[in-house]
């Protein structure tokens, strides 16, 4: 499923990313992620920095979701596809790797990437703003950034 202008603006706007993950017996896992990239528009690589669990839970079971919200607005996506792991020793990985490389400045090494064929992309919104539909993502900010203390 390709990912339109807008999903992916709203992406880069996410500082992290939550990663979900099964092993065979089915058991979840969710992993923080903050080194990830579009791959053409239905892909999505994130680099594996300490994600032992999320490696192999992805070699049991490749699907997953990625769930990415700007944390002020708390509006984001949800995506769900096929995962696989590449590794440093196949021949994708240098091509892969090169825009999380630029993104790190290499500070951050990473043996493994995931790379998620995107099936499925479904919004994430507050309750907020279908409690009261009047509210603006204005408003959301400012009462975002007063509960939280972000100034």
């Amino acid at each position: 499923m390709p990912l339109t202008p807008k999903i992916k603006t709203s992406i880069t706007k996410s500082v992290l990313c939550w990663l979900a993950t099964t092993d065979g017996d089915g058991q979840p896992n969710v992993s923080p992620k903050e080194i990830f990239t579009f791959w053409g528009d239905d892909q999505l690589i994130i680099a594996n920095i300490a994600s032992p669990q999320t490696v192999k839970n992805i070699r049991q079971q490749p699907m997953v979701a990625v769930s990415f919200i700007d944390i002020l607005v708390q509006k984001g996506y949800q995506l769900k596809g096929k995962a696989r792991i590449v590794d440093k020793g196949d021949t994708d990985f240098a091509e892969l790797a090169a825009p999380l490389e630029v993104m790190t400045d290499g500070k951050f090494p990473f043996a493994t990437l995931t790379l998620i064929k995107i099936e499925q992309v479904k919004p994430i919104i507050a309750p907020r703003y279908l409690l009261y539909p009047e509210t603006t993502e204005e408003q959301q900010i400012r009462a975002a950034r007063e509960q939280y203390g972000v100034g």
